[in-house]
């Protein structure tokens, strides 16, 4: 059934909110307006880059706002005076106020990378991995004042892949949930989709990751391990000491093999990887980043960096 064109105003920031602005710019609705976050410097040299939105929204044409402050009554204003029919927010990166909520005549739907209300917050991806869910996926929802608590329009579940990282989910999620939103819009034009409320007691959270949220405690088992390694890749990574030098650590695999080493002891270092006692069974490494040096295979830095089996890698806590 054809329905009509829709006006959209679309918040978003990241390379993660693109695919869904690509659906909209060659779907059949109308991009009105495009808002995001204000450039700001990046990199070593501190150049000042654009958000991945806005680079998009300006190669078809389509206005781009960048307030520092959403909250003015002004602001609001102006998106009312584009008369949107509906606005789609995609990892825009900060909370919307109620005059934005109310100023178009869908409301707000967002696109939520993870099952609702499993992983409120924003971090989702990263804490789907980390917790070692077994389904991962995107909510479309109706959104209200709340962090991430309104009503569930739609959901789309897959299993993550064995090895899949934060950035290899992260891809994934960004398509589903940019297909997933086309069809709540089409369904909503129809009339044939009913917002279902979550069932908030089975609510968790997923806040932002910080540097120290990498740091491995080889005391947990291997399988946890493996979990937070590919959890926090590409950012902040995880890592160990070694010799009092930072250490990264990259692409895990559990080796059900139980060792009677103490947790953190390298039980082999070889061509294969670094091989690690944990708290119940062994982790292999495959990939490392040493301090001040870029990502390699193991066997590359042990050509520069020997290590011998009963090496201790160190939290660094004590």
């Amino acid at each position: 059934m054809s329905r009509r064109s829709l006006k959209v105003i679309f918040f978003g920031t990241p390379d993660f909110a693109v695919p869904a602005l690509t659906s909209l710019i060659n779907g059949p609705d109308t991009v009105v307006a495009v808002v995001t976050r204000p450039d700001r410097p990046k990199g070593r040299g501190r150049k000042t880059s654009s958000p991945p939105v806005r680079l998009l929204a300006q190669e078809h044409h389509i206005p781009v706002l960048q307030p520092t402050k959403i909250t003015t009554g002004a602001f609001a204003a102006s998106l009312a005076a584009f008369q949107p029919d509906i606005i789609i927010v995609a990892a825009y990166g900060r909370v919307l106020p109620p005059a934005i909520l109310e100023c178009a005549a869908h409301g707000c739907i967002n696109i939520h990378g993870s099952l609702l209300p499993r992983h409120r917050g924003a971090a989702p991806i990263q804490w789907s991995l980390i917790h070692g869910d077994k389904e991962v996926g995107v909510t479309i929802m109706q959104m209200d004042e709340g962090l991430d608590t309104g009503d569930i329009l739609m959901k789309k579940a897959f299993a993550p892949d064995p090895g899949e990282t934060a950035g290899t989910l992260f891809t994934k999620i960004a398509h589903v949930g940019g297909e997933a939103m086309m069809e709540t819009l089409d369904m909503l034009e129809t009339g044939g989709i009913k917002a279902v409320e979550q069932d908030h007691s089975r609510a968790t959270y997923a806040p932002l990751l910080s540097k120290e949220d990498g740091r491995l405690d080889w005391s947990r088992p291997a399988v946890e391990l493996d979990c937070l390694i590919r959890g926090v890749d590409p950012w902040p990574t995880a890592f160990s000491l070694l010799d009092g030098r930072k250490l990264q650590l990259f692409k895990p695999e559990v080796v059900y093999r139980q060792n009677d080493a103490p947790a953190g002891t390298v039980i082999r270092a070889d061509r294969e990887g670094l091989l690690i006692s944990t708290g119940a069974f062994c982790l292999l490494v495959t990939e490392v980043k040493p301090e001040g040096r870029k990502r390699m295979r193991v066997e590359s830095f042990l050509n520069g960096c020997p290590i011998k089996a009963g090496t201790i890698l160190s939290s660094g806590k004590t």
